[in-house]
Formats: C-alpha cells, structure tokens, sequence
C-alpha cells in the first residue's frame, strides 16, 4: 500500500463552474465556503505566502509583535532613507512610513522580488515587488535607465479594473495584490504581472472575495507608467463571498526571441485551488501585445508520472497537485512550463515530491503531457525544528539551538533555454537531500509530520543537512532530464564552492545571458556565521557549460532574519536579469532598521518623534526593501 503524501481531511466537493474559462461564472450565494480555512491539508502546506498571509485570520504574518519599548534610538535622516549598502543599491525609492506597532511589516515591506531587461538596450531594467507602503499589499514597480545605478519608483494603476466580469458593472475596485513578475518583448514593450484580489467579510465590510490576474503593459517608457487597469488573464467573481476557489501563484514570460515564429507572444501561467481539492496548473497567451489573453489552457494534465493515491477527483487529469509554475521560451518558439507536483506516490519515511514540465510548440495552445525534471526533498517543517514557530510552513532552520530563522520558505523550479542552442534546456530547483546532504552525513528523510503534512529529517538542526541548487538538464527540447530518473543524491548542483557543501542555499532564480552563459542567483548561508545565526547573503553563479561555475557574493554584508510580519513571512521566491555583461539579482533585503513612533512622544505634552532599531536588538524590528546589484557575467 502507497502511504498518502499529506494527511487529508477531504471537503465536499463543490462543482467548479465554467473551468477552464476566463471568467468563472458567479457562484450561488449558497455555495459552500472555500476560504483559506477550508483549504485541505496539502492546498493549505502550499498556497503562496501572500495569500497565506492576508487570507488566513490565524496566520502570524498577518498579525504583529508589538515593539517592546526598551533599548531604542532616535532615528537619525541618513539611516531613515537610505539607499546603499556597499554596491547594493535600493531599488524602491520610499521611505519608511512611521508604522503602528499593532500592524508591523505593514506600510513598509517590499518583497517577492522580479527583475528584467530590455533585449535592445541592456541598460533598461524594470523591477517589480510586493510593495506594503499602502498599508495593504500592492504590485510595486521600480525602473531604471543606467543599468540599476538607479532607480524611480512608478505607480501601477491597479486599484480598478473594468468590471464587466463581475457582475457588469462599470468597476470591480481591489484591496490588495502581489505576486509580481515583469518581462519584456522585441519591440521595448515591458509587462507586469499582478494578482489582484479582496479579503471578504472576515476582514472589511464587503463580503468580495473575487480574485483576478491582470498584466499592465508600459510602452514608450521603460516601465516608468502603465497602461490603465491592464489586460484580464484570469478572473474569478465572486462578489457574493462564497469564498469557492483561489487563483493562486501566476508568472509571466514574453518570447522575446526576434526570429521565433511566436515573437512577442505574452504567457501566463498559475495554478488554481478549486473546491473539490485539486491543484492545477493553467496558461493563458496575448498575440495582440498583452491587450487580450485567451482562454486558461490545462498544463498539468494526465501523466504516468502521476499516482493519484491522494485520491482526489481527476477532472482535469491524474496531475492534480500542483504549484509553483514558471513558463519560459527557447528561440525556435518552444514554450516550457515547469512545476512542483505532489502526486508521486511514496512508502515508508521516505518524502520526496518531483518537478514535472511540459512543453508547447503551438505558441501555449497545447501541451505534451509532463514529463519528469527530477525529484526533489522539500524544506523542512518549520515547527518541528524551530519550537513550534510558523506552524503548517516550511522554513530554512539555522543550525545549533536558536530558532530565528522561522520565514516561510520553499523549494520551486525555475527553467531557461539556451539562445544559442534551442535544444538545451536547464531546470534548477532547490532539495534538501542532495549530494552533499544526505544519509552519508546523517541527514535522512523521516517522512511527515502528522500534524501539517510537513517533511521531517534527522540531522537538521546538527550540522548533518543542508539544501542545495540542483541543476537538471536536457539536450532534446525538454523530451528528457538528466535529474529525470536519477536519485537527488546524485544530481548535479549549481552550488559547488566549497563553503555551500554544508550550509544552505535556496530561492534561487536562473536566465542565460544572449550568449549562452548560465546565471543562476540565490539566498546562502555559506558566509561568516550566517548557517548558524539564521543570517544570509546573496551569490550569484555562472557557468560557460554547465559543468563548472564561478561564484560571487552578491551582497556587502550579512542580512539578519526578517522581523516584518513577525519573522514569518519575507516573500517566496527571487528574481534575476542577466545582459550580455551582467547578471542583476534582486532580492527581500532585512538590513533596513525599521521606524516607528517613539514610545511616549505624540501626545499632547510631547511633539512625536522617530525611534529606530535593528534585528541584532531583539526587542525591535527590521525592514524588508528591495535591492540588486550588479556582477560580472565572467
């Protein structure tokens, strides 16, 4: 008998109504609730941060620690706003806002970090992030013309959109959005990706929980202004508040190939938690630069691949456990969409999940069915080691008895095609048994916590295990991977210098540059004291063939854990840009002191003032900005 991957307590199944369609159909009032609450276990174990965070009353990110009023200092203007570390540089412009200690992270974050380049002129990069300085979440976008010196902030006009979709009138208004990821085409055109949604009754006044994703385009002006409520890719309505179904997890690449028969055709993909507890990955495709999408295309179909011990119903196919997709193109046209899937069946303590992929080669109006990446160990559960914090996440837990590092985290795949050989194709995604990480060191798979579903392992907190980059290839279009059939413990690995053999790294982001040369940017902890304190670095890792890389640390100093959203929450995933002389990493950077009223003043007999503290104090909190910088392609 297969053991079930996640432990399931099944919801009744609703019927999804017009699947597979851009606009979901208004749901009775009646419906039953699907809220984050009544997500089931392995929905639950990996619905994005963001919506984790505002959509679940008991989730920690949404709550905050209040600043204990002991051990703070007057701010003083150049810490308040600044804009370097070292050749790190600030990609949002703002400063802080003077937050409430009741709503910390809040009017202040930025994360979930995406960077790209113009393919005509290297020196234009458009950054998006979640920005939180609206007191709600928001897609952010930051652009720069000279290369990432620096950087203005532009304002995405997202708080309404046409509203047609939603019941016919004139607007649909939205509270929050995030998710962001920007790319560009052949003609100077840049695109931003936004998931757009509300929070109900549970929250505010109206019981809306409609959710949507838009892309906004900015043409003419490097991503300094956007086109007017952007363009519907996916809409669910549900104004009602029946609360039936999260569109979650969208990215978007634009085949900015000039010879590929789809040149300049925009994708999307995400992945859709529907009521009757099934996961499944969708696409959808603009030919008309991003001013109309087609109808959501099924990825994740029916594959061998895929064992449906879940036991779940197959209306889409027996791939039905799905998240974390990522489309990218080659130069011939190609278009690949690459995914974590739960469906692989597993016996005893052993907790493995694989990435699965599957390609189009009609410009995303049809997919091959999936074929296997690699497998892959996914981070371990957070609570488990790190006493008792974030409960039903996975985390990154530092090494020796302090519990700081309790962020949410996890293990994604993302892929990028050769442009100079159209064959190759590379997939890299993070495992926490690897090579250098495994049984032979004392890091075992211990199966899964019976409380959340999470992966346990011996060693974690000893020194034994650590997560690595693997490096999954391909020389025939994606028809089959190096990690395919291989064992993880065997698997190439981005991270090869010596000081990553033990410590971890994870979020990783990878592109090729127009000449073929790999870039592959990450979150490490190979640095100083940083596996053993809970801090991180930056690295970015290139690589001519795939066999050899060269390593830079990325960032000047250290980035303690963030303290934003009460230490749980810094995003979920990075991003990187590489021109044909250099790579651009962007990342969540902590090392902002945050910014709050001083105790005691702002009252009538004492005018308010700015007090200010950093992570190394634990009594107070740090920032979360978005910074890059730029390295050496060779």
């Amino acid at each position: 008998m297969h053991r079930v991957r996640r432990t399931l307590s099944l919801i009744a199944t609703v019927a999804l109504a017009a699947a597979g369609l851009g606009v979901v159909a208004m749901p009775d009032a009646a419906a039953t609730p699907f809220g984050y609450a009544s997500l089931n276990p392995i929905q639950r174990h990996h619905v994005s941060g963001l919506l984790a965070s505002v959509l679940n009353a008991a989730d920690p990110a949404g709550h905050a620690r209040t600043l204990a009023p002991r051990d703070v200092r007057r701010a003083t203007p150049p810490a308040s706003c600044a804009n370097r570390f070292g050749d790190n540089v600030k990609v949002n412009q703002n400063c802080l806002n003077i937050g409430d200690t009741d709503l910390q992270g809040r009017g202040q974050a930025q994360n979930e970090s995406w960077l790209s380049a113009d393919p005509n002129n290297a020196s234009h990069l458009v950054a998006s992030y979640n920005d939180y300085r609206r007191g709600d979440g928001n897609c952010g976008v930051s652009y720069s013309l000279d290369g990432g010196s620096t950087w203005a902030d532009s304002t995405v006009p997202d708080g309404f959109t046409r509203g047609t979709a939603f019941g016919g009138a004139a607007r649909q208004y939205w509270q929050a959005g995030g998710d962001t990821s920007t790319a560009w085409d052949t003609k100077g055109n840049a695109y931003l990706s936004c998931q757009v949604f509300n929070r109900g009754a549970g929250t505010s006044a109206s019981p809306d929980q409609s959710s949507a994703f838009y892309v906004f385009r900015s043409t003419g002006t490097n991503g300094a202004s956007f086109n007017f409520t952007g363009r519907p890719v996916a809409e669910h309505d549900d104004t009602v508040g029946a609360g039936d179904f999260l569109l979650d997890k969208q990215l978007i690449t634009v085949d900015n190939h000039p010879d590929s028969p789809f040149a300049d055709r925009v994708y999307v993909t995400w992945t859709t938690f529907a009521a009757d507890g099934t996961g499944y990955i969708y696409e959808s495709h603009s030919a008309d630069y991003g001013e109309t999408f087609s109808a959501p295309v099924l990825v994740s179909t029916t594959s061998s691949l895929c064992d449906n011990t879940l036991g779940l119903p197959t209306p889409g196919g027996t791939c039905n456990q799905n998240q974390d997709s990522q489309p990218f193109t080659g130069p011939d046209g190609a278009l690949y969409v690459v995914f974590n899937n739960f469906n692989n069946a597993v016996t005893g303590s052993e907790n493995r999940s694989q990435v699965l992929l599957a390609r189009s080669t009609d410009g995303g109006q049809s997919f091959s069915a999936p074929v296997r990446v690699g497998y892959f160990y996914e981070l371990p559960d957070c609570a488990a080691y790190q006493n008792g914090q974030d409960a039903g996440r996975a985390c990154v837990p530092e090494k020796g008895p302090s519990a700081n590092s309790i962020f949410r985290a996890s293990n994604y795949p993302i892929g990028a095609v050769d442009p100079t050989h159209a064959n190759r194709v590379v997939v890299t995604y993070g495992s926490y048994i690897n090579r250098n990480s495994n049984e032979s060191n004392g890091c075992t798979p211990a199966g899964l916590s019976a409380a959340t579903g999470g992966n346990l392992y011996t060693g974690v907190k000893d020194g034994s295990c650590n997560n690595d980059i693997l490096l999954s290839t391909s020389t025939n279009f994606g028809a089959g991977f190096t990690g395919g059939s291989a064992d993880p413990r065997a698997l190439a690995v981005v991270t090869t210098a010596a000081g990553q053999a033990r410590s971890d790294q994870f979020w990783q982001a990878a592109a090729f540059s127009p000449n073929g040369i790999l870039a592959v940017s990450y979150y490490d902890r190979q640095y100083g004291a940083d596996e053993n304190i809970g801090y991180s670095d930056i690295t970015a890792s290139t690589s001519t063939d795939l066999a050899a890389f060269r390593h830079t640390r990325a960032t000047s100093t250290s980035m303690p854990p963030p303290t934003q959203f009460s230490g749980t929450f810094m995003g979920d995933y990075t991003g990187v840009a590489v021109t044909p002389r250099t790579v651009y990493p962007i990342w969540s950077d902590t090392r902002p002191v945050d910014q709050f009223l001083c105790p005691g003043t702002g009252t009538p007999t004492t005018p308010p003032a700015v007090c200010e503290g950093g992570a190394a104090n634990a009594s107070v909190a740090n920032d979360q900005d978005t910074y890059t910088t730029g390295t050496s392609l060779r």
